[in-house]
């Protein structure tokens, strides 16, 4: 007898969240490997992991069943698969159902909702049903209904398969074999209960019968499965029969982008391009240059065939929403190599200024929607977000979601945690990790004090590492929208997100995108904020109206300050990579900004690029081309390629790659998912360019240059539209400093450096900052114009930690009722509770009311806890004589209440103790390249970039200036204690100089004395990778 072909019908992927111990691919690949033709995926309340598998299920030959496991009200769950279109639709509607009005992160239905989506879905009963209890669910499926039968070789195998012969016999459905599969080899059963125990919060001690009781349930060869279903063969033919009526895959899935709705007279196209047309005239009120008339023609004739002017109108309708409610938004990435975009106001590149490739934004080669990215003020993202649900409706619109994953540190935690580690140990143990770490090692386990060969220890990294890419729970996509034509939800589970008035579909942006949905990006910018902000309080000051359209361009001081790398707080060139090399590159015009954007990517460098284009600039080095036809793709940038955009061209031109080949070569670097169509496609670019003439070694920088993109590299656009942004906040910078400091501190989170470090810097250019006060602070951090016309930037409450803007705001509500009379009469008016007040007063924001903060800590100590009993307090008592704190007590106590003392830098504290060889900062400068120095400072940041090479850079801080350090990894290694927690930091090494730009090449370590004996405040840096 012949044997039919084998089904699983139920398997769970790690996207069953903390429940399935496999990938989604694993599984798939497992089930080609043991000869499973069909398998089907369930997992829990949600098909997250849906798209994975169907990709894989492509690659690998297997037919995937479309299916998940839904949870029933007092019932066992059931597992429902699609058989065709319509069931897909019946399932994603009855997720969407069950993920409504409950808690994030559940699902569940009644049974009645269960059976009112009967239609085009089967229904398998898992173990448990009984007859009586599935009574409505036969009647609504009919002979789609089947009962699993399970087998898992554990001692309740008896009751369970009983029951389901029972219930199978007496509802007349068809009995399933499945191994209910949980992981895709049995090697993962630990992990798979570890992911147990993180679920119910236990540990694997206490575990109990929680655990799997064996390894069985992993995908099981065709011989095993049929000798563990002997006895029920039929079993094992259902499943086969009932699998093959599922003929459903999600891309059968047809997504239509909704129709906007236009003036009587137009449709979408027309409408779309006389608001071109008017766009035009707006951008060039003196003409149109006739090379972007003819961009635009080709632009809106290729929109036009593809079908996409709907798409332009909404993103249009959406910045003209923004601009209408005073939010500062600006288009990037490739859709600012449109000239349509920029006619419609969507971005800001002009295209008569440089050569654009629209084909990187939308080929009708590629045939693939466009990718337009937008972003908004971060603080007033969400006015956006709300009015795209209002428009199209919540059932037309939702966000893409984002899976947060397991990384080392967070992994460690938690399985840490399973095995019985103490809280401590588990602490110790995450932070050894370096932030750039993969892994752990036993000598980091050794430096926390705990015992590598332990157990338990052994055991935590093991299963760690396992779980390293497993997603941990859903979150919200950066702010990519789908939007459709109809009901979102026939397409795909809608469920509500954890952010209140979000809805986020329940799959992420690669699965939208190999789905070819049309996804709205509207992403939010901290530096937008932080402009508006900074345009708000010149106003305030000035009377002056700016915007990012009328700020001045070109200015001189601008760029001088620039080439000084006096760059701290300026978008994207505020790291300490960006400040060495604007210095060696001296920028003086805006394209100059465009390529220093672009050079300190993984890109250019690890191609091997930036250091030829900077001899050329220099004119250390003729600029030459490797190729004549290669000039007008890289003359702009000296012969060197630099951008995306110029990979392709050269692919293009001598590479042997269609237009369509070149953009497919631009995705596969930016899809570092697909390292081997990468690959594959930069060996067929390198012998393409050699078959025409170019040398093998330039041919195998620009395939590392690839390489380099697909880390991370910037297209020519996507620069252009960020340096628009570099200039913006470098002229706030330079002629409204104050300003744009408190618009800084006023728009974090956000940036490089912590607030500490930019009002360290505003002072250390001759502005006064003045401490937060009860009397003239407010929420935010304000200018205050002296009478001799000078300013002085006020620290806001929002820089107390505890602090909210309702608590200023009150603060400000009863200060408008009159001045305070006292400490006593402020905490009455303003009806702040202990905690607040005690925190103003370890803030010394009392001190223009008298007390001195030690004086303000004791009468609060004489006031009523319960501050709405003020009324008719008279307390009056006199503080004793307080002992008067001293600099270092002061100092202290700004850093436990702010972060930061505007009164003295910690190293001018700690300047007395240091040896007399240790030089300040602001020396570095004027010292000679190779000079052994010694310095000190606190530690503002620390930097480990990928294309490094294991060297961690380091940003040092002391009351003159700001010097960046370099550590070798060895020197890294022999300090990584010292270095990597001390807040303040000795250094002996060799000055470095590369032109203008100075660095400090660490060559040893040592912690710096602090007055009187005793540790420094804690005052972390922030760390990147």
């Amino acid at each position: 007898m012949d044997f039919m072909p084998y089904a699983e019908p139920v398997s769970r992927s790690c996207f069953s969240l903390l429940d399935g111990a496999s990938q989604p691919a694993e599984l798939v690949e497992a089930a080609a490997a043991a000869g499973v033709a069909h398998l089907g995926l369930a997992d829990r309340d949600a098909v997250y992991g849906l798209v994975q598998a169907h990709k894989a299920a492509r690659d690998h030959d297997v037919h995937l069943l479309c299916g998940a496991t839904v949870t029933v009200i007092g019932r066992p769950a059931v597992v429902l698969h699609a058989e065709d279109l319509t069931g897909w639709r019946s399932l994603c509607r009855l997720l969407t159902l069950a993920r409504a009005d409950v808690q994030k992160g559940t699902a569940r239905v009644d049974v009645a909702r269960v059976a009112e989506h009967a239609e085009g879905l089967q229904c398998l009963l898992r173990p448990g049903w009984t007859a009586e209890q599935a009574a409505g669910l036969k009647e609504a499926f009919g002979s789609r209904l089947g009962v699993a039968l399970a087998r898992n070789l554990t001692p309740a195998d008896t009751v369970r398969i009983r029951t389901a012969l029972d219930t199978a016999g007496r509802l007349e459905a068809d009995l399933v074999a499945t191994n209910d599969v949980r992981f895709h080899r049995p090697e993962r059963r630990p992990a798979a209960d570890v992911l147990t125990c993180i679920r119910h919060r236990t540990t694997l001690e206490a575990a109990g019968r929680r655990l799997h009781a064996n390894a069985t349930r992993h995908v099981l060869t065709e011989a095993d499965f049929r000798a563990r279903y002997a006895d029920w063969p039929e079993a094992v033919e259902n499943g086969v029969l009932r699998a093959e009526r599922c003929t459903f895959a999600v891309d059968q899935l047809r997504y239509t982008y909704p129709r906007e709705v236009v003036p009587d007279g137009y449709d979408a196209m027309s409408w779309l391009a006389e608001l071109t047309r008017e766009g035009l005239a707006w951008r060039y009120p003196r003409g149109v240059p006739p090379s972007v008339e003819a961009q635009v023609a080709h632009e809106l004739a290729v929109i036009e065939r593809l079908d996409f002017p709907a798409y332009f109108l909404t993103v249009h309708d959406t910045v003209r929403f923004a601009r209408s409610q005073g939010i500062l938004c600006q288009g990037r990435g490739s859709a600012a190599n449109s000239a349509v975009c920029f006619a419609l106001g969507i971005t800001a590149v002009d295209p008569s200024l440089g050569t654009l490739l629209f084909e990187r934004f939308i080929s009708e080669e590629r045939g693939e929607p466009p990718d337009i990215d937008v972003d908004f003020e971060h603080e007033r993202r969400e006015e956006v977000i709300q009015y795209v649900y209002a428009k199209y409706g919540r059932h037309r619109a939702a966000l893409v979601n984002e899976f947060i994953c397991y990384r080392p540190r967070s992994a460690i935690r938690d399985v840490g945690k399973v095995f019985g580690l103490s809280l401590d140990q588990v602490d110790r143990l995450a932070k050894s990790l370096e932030w750039w770490a993969d892994g752990v090692d036993a000598d980091r386990i050794r430096e926390t004090g705990l015992d590598p060969s332990s157990l338990a220890l052994r055991h935590t990294v093991a299963i760690s590492e396992q779980l390293a890419g497993f997603p941990r729970h859903v979150s919200i996509h950066v702010g990519g929208f789908v939007i459709a034509d109809g009901s979102l939800i026939d397409l795909v589970p809608v469920e509500p997100a954890t952010m209140e008035g979000r809805t986020v579909i329940q799959w992420d942006k690669y699965d939208v995108d190999a789905l070819r949905f049309v996804k709205v990006d509207l992403l939010a910018l901290g530096m937008l904020t932080c402009i508006r902000k900074a345009f708000d309080l010149v106003r305030g000051y000035t009377g002056q109206v700016w915007s990012l359209a009328t700020v001045p361009s070109e200015d001189p001081a601008v760029y001088d300050m620039f080439c000084k790398a006096d760059t701290v707080g300026i978008f994207q060139i505020e790291s300490r990579a960006q400040m060495s090399m604007l210095p060696r590159l001296r920028p003086r015009t805006f394209y100059d900004l465009v390529i220093e954007v672009a050079i300190v990517r993984p890109g250019p460098i690890q191609g091997g690029m930036v250091h030829p284009y900077l001899r050329r600039r220099s004119g250390e080095e003729p600029v030459t081309y490797p190729h004549p036809m290669l000039e007008p793709i890289l003359e702009r940038t000296l012969g060197v390629p630099l951008f995306q955009e110029q990979v392709m061209a050269i692919a293009s031109t001598v590479g042997g790659f269609s237009a369509g080949e070149a953009d497919q070569l631009r995705r596969a670097m930016g899809a570092w998912r697909k390292r081997g169509n990468l690959d594959a496609m930069g060996r067929k670019l390198v012998e393409g360019m050699v078959e025409r003439g170019i040398e093998p070694d330039y041919a195998e920088k620009i395939y590392a240059q690839i390489l380099g993109f697909g880390e991370y590299g910037f297209p020519e656009s996507h620069s252009a539209s960020f340096a628009m942004l570099v200039y913006v906040s470098g002229w706030l910078k330079r002629h409204h400093p104050a300003a744009f400091a408190a618009a800084l501190i006023n728009s974090q989170p956000m940036g490089f450096y912590s607030p500490r470090a930019i009002v360290a810097d505003l002072q250390r250019h001759g502005f006064r900052v003045r401490p937060v006060c009860v009397v003239g602070s407010s929420h935010d951090c304000t200018i205050e114009v002296d009478e001799d016309g000078s300013l002085a930037m006020r620290l806001g409450f929002r820089l107390l930690q505890g602090m909210g803007e309702e608590h200023g705001k009150a603060i400000e509500r009863a200060r408008a009722d009159g001045p305070f009379r006292s400490l006593a009469d402020f905490a009455r008016r303003t009806a702040l509770d202990r905690g607040r007040l005690s925190l103003l007063a370890e803030a010394n924001a009392f001190a223009v009311l008298g007390p001195s903060r030690r004086e303000a800590a004791w009468v609060l100590q004489g006031l009523w806890t319960e501050l709405p009993l003020f009324a008719g307090l008279s307390r009056n008592e006199p503080a004793p004589m307080l002992p008067r704190a001293t600099a270092l007590d002061e100092l202290k106590a700004d850093y436990r209440a702010a972060g930061l003392s505007v009164d003295v830098h910690p190293m001018a504290l700690a300047r007395p103790l240091q040896d007399p060889d240790v030089v300040t900062l602001d020396t570095l400068p004027e010292t000679p390249s190779g000079t052994a120095v010694r310095c000190a400072g606190l530690v503002s940041s620390r930097q480990r970039p990928g294309t490094a090479k294991g060297v961690v850079f380091m940003t040092l801080e002391d009351e003159t200036a700001m010097a960046n350090l370099v550590l070798w990894p060895d020197t890294w290694e022999r300090y990584r204690k010292l270095a990597r927690h001390a807040s303040l930091l000795g250094v002996d090494g060799e000055l470095q100089r590369q032109g203008d730009a100075v660095s400090v090449l660490v060559q040893h370590v040592w912690p710096v004395p602090w007055p009187e004996d005793r540790p420094a405040p804690e005052i972390k840096a922030r760390n990147f990778h």
